[in-house]
């Protein structure tokens, strides 16, 4: 896997991926930036939600389950010192489908959590990272 991250100005920086795909990431105006895109950090929470979210819809979809709908609200707290890592991460995953199986979609974010998610395994390398979810019978 490769990327390539150009400084564009001030603290604005343009990341393309191997993939083909690009995102602008900036600074907050108190840093220097003009607040036109998210924080590297912020990429992190996001990379991590989209990780986990793949993993649940594929578990629950392999398992027969009729998911329509999932969402990872994420809450995260970082150091107060350099470097800034995250201390601790809570993902509130709401899935939503027709009569899905609450045991099904625990046992699919415990999957993902323990097991598949590069992303939030790296991450709890230095972050206290919990889960909870409700599910939303369609």
């Amino acid at each position: 896997m490769k990327a390539r991250i150009k400084w564009v100005e001030q603290v604005s920086f343009l990341g393309e991926t191997e993939s083909g795909h690009a995102v602008l990431m900036d600074g907050s105006p108190e840093s220097g930036g003009r607040n036109l895109g998210p924080r590297p950090m912020e990429m992190l929470l996001l990379g991590a939600g989209g990780c986990t979210s793949f993993d649940v819809i594929h578990i629950l979809k392999k398992g027969r389950q009729q998911v329509t709908d999932c969402v990872v609200e994420i809450q995260a707290e970082r150091a107060a010192e350099d470097p800034k890592v995250f201390t601790s991460i809570h993902m509130h995953f709401i899935v939503s489908g027709k009569e899905l199986k609450l045991e099904q979609v625990e046992r699919a974010i415990k999957l993902s959590a323990e097991k598949y998610c590069s992303a939030s395994i790296m991450l709890g390398k230095t972050a206290d990272i919990t889960h909870d979810f409700e599910v939303v019978q369609e």
